[in-house]
């Protein structure tokens, strides 16, 4: 039996950001960089993903997602649940990182014990920010507590607070800072999930994020761990998604150009 094509999903929301807005263009501006025709469809495991090959379809994005942030994490969830009902590996792109709490929700609806490998400079483990447990700030402090997720990995962080350092010890979180994280991706097994969050990467690959961090990951280290979890033998990549990318504070479309890279290698390895 043939598996269900893999799917790109647009998520245009942000208003769970913190601090600037922006995201909400941010699948458009990860498609014009992916189809520009600067570069080509081929991924550094050799897979063509020229569209009419067949090997991935595009859904388009959310469309009129509510501003309410608890009405728009409901309404992603049953989009994402009812996408992927036939078992369609969805790679997502938002849109600010609150999307990932609703797009696990909906995967827990179908996998049991699913670990979570997140790139980003902070945990995203607040409990809440600003008086809001929907921010961006929060969504792996609300996918753990509800056991959505029997592992979260994350490296490049390089932000974390006292409290976050509580969370991380309370959910039991695996992480790699920045400065001491050495490339190698822990064994994993199981159904697998990757989120990216651009600003894990340094701004010196990645200007157009609304936090930057320096001290980050460079664009091969991330490149580098998708493509050893891709290889380990026990892992079921069952989705993805590439977030935080803000149009606004871009330079040439550069971070554009890295999510449209992180996203065609990713699509290449849900192909498989």
């Amino acid at each position: 039996m043939t598996s269900p094509t893999p799917a790109l999903l647009g998520i245009p929301y942000d208003s769970s950001s913190s601090f600037l807005a922006g995201c909400v263009d941010g699948p458009t501006a990860t498609r014009r960089a992916l189809t520009c025709g600067a570069g080509n469809w081929a991924t550094e495991r050799d897979a063509d993903l020229k569209p009419e090959h067949g090997l991935w379809r595009d859904l388009g994005d959310l469309e009129h997602l509510p501003t309410d942030p608890e009405a728009a994490i409901a309404e992603i969830k049953r989009a994402a649940e009812e996408l992927g009902a036939d078992g369609t590996p969805l790679l997502s792109i938002g849109g600010d990182h609150a999307v990932t709490w609703p797009l696990i929700d909906a995967l827990a609806k179908r996998h049991d014990s699913i670990t979570i490998f997140h790139v980003d400079a902070h945990p995203d483990l607040y409990d809440e920010l600003d008086g809001s447990r929907f921010s961006h700030a929060c969504p792996f402090a609300r996918i753990m507590e509800a056991g959505l997720a029997s592992r979260l990995v994350q490296v490049g962080i390089r932000t974390a607070t006292a409290h976050q350092h509580e969370q991380i010890e309370r959910f039991g979180v695996e992480m790699f800072t920045a400065a001491g994280w050495d490339g190698v991706v822990p064994q994993l097994s199981g159904p697998v999930y990757i989120t990216i969050d651009l600003d894990g990467l340094d701004p010196a690959f990645a200007p157009g994020v609304s936090h930057h961090e320096p001290g980050g990951l460079t664009t091969r280290q991330v490149l580098n761990a998708i493509h050893q979890i891709a290889d380990m033998d026990d892992v079921t990549l069952i989705g993805a998604d590439v977030v935080e990318l803000n149009p606004v504070r871009d330079h040439h479309d550069m971070t554009a150009t890295v999510a449209a890279k992180f996203v065609k290698e990713l699509l290449g390895i849900l192909a498989e």
